[in-house]
């Protein structure tokens, strides 16, 4: 695969992951990631899995907790015709003013119903990259 390939698919997967979790659409938001997924780095937890990711987003959906979710900064660490990697800049600001920014590694497989999902994240740096504080108002 092309880069300009695995950027269009991680690119068109963030939009989506931005969207469907604007629109508070928990099935569609879930659709998108794997049944295999891990997610690591993630302060207070070992490992977020498939069911503790599903029922984080339908808690912050139904309680409206999340106000917007915006990405910047892709750089493509490798990919394959199934597998593309990558890392990127994620800032989640809260309807309660909070504010969650930081970078994040992502590796997308293209499971074999042919629809791309997040299979790992991984919080890379704890430290000047990822700012948990309130927004100025």
């Amino acid at each position: 695969m092309i880069d300009e390939q695995a950027q269009q698919i991680a690119e068109q997967w963030l939009n989506n992951s931005a969207e469907t979790a604007a629109q508070k659409d928990l099935a569609a938001h879930m659709g998108m990631i794997s049944k295999r997924v891990s997610v690591l780095g993630v302060p207070g937890f070992d490992n977020i899995d498939y069911d503790t990711w599903n029922e984080q987003c339908r808690h912050q959906f139904e309680n409206s907790m999340i106000k917007s979710i915006a990405y910047k900064g892709f750089n493509l660490i490798s990919s394959t015709d199934t597998q593309v990697v990558f890392t990127i800049f994620e800032r989640v600001v809260g309807t309660d003013g909070s504010l969650n920014e930081q970078i994040v590694e992502m590796s997308l497989d293209k499971e074999e119903d042919g629809a791309w999902r997040l299979v790992q994240e991984r919080v890379l740096i704890e430290n000047d990259a990822m700012r948990n504080h309130e927004v100025a108002k």
